[in-house]
């Protein structure tokens, strides 16, 4: 069974049991966390889809950490004009350990076993 989540701007494929990268999110390490914008669910002989989301389902999942990615280096160039700037980023992340796929308040997951 695998769902379609939508965080941060970013659609991803999760599966339970999966840990995932997103965007910084603002909540404490070890929270549970209820994602309610679910886009599909698949899996098995069924497939849901949203328009846009599928209402009464819900990914649970638990913070594993908060990290950085790795750094980035940016350098604009321009010939001729003596012009270089060189920066770094690092992208601020949260992982995520996907739990639960939920549809109505029962989960999916434990039927399939």
């Amino acid at each position: 069974m695998f769902a379609v989540i939508k965080s941060g701007g970013r659609q991803y494929k999760v599966s339970v049991g999966e840990k995932l990268e997103v965007n910084r999110l603002a909540v404490e390490d070890g929270a549970q966390l209820r994602i309610g914008e679910v886009l599909l669910i698949g899996g098995g002989d069924k497939t849901f889809v949203g328009a846009p989301f599928i209402e009464k389902a819900e990914v649970l999942a638990t913070v594993e950490r908060h990290s950085r990615g790795e750094k980035l280096i940016v350098f604009k160039y321009k010939s001729k004009k003596r012009y270089r700037h060189r920066r770094g980023h690092r992208q601020e992340l949260t992982v995520l350990r996907i739990d639960d796929i939920l549809a109505e308040g029962k989960s999916l997951v434990s039927k399939e076993k």
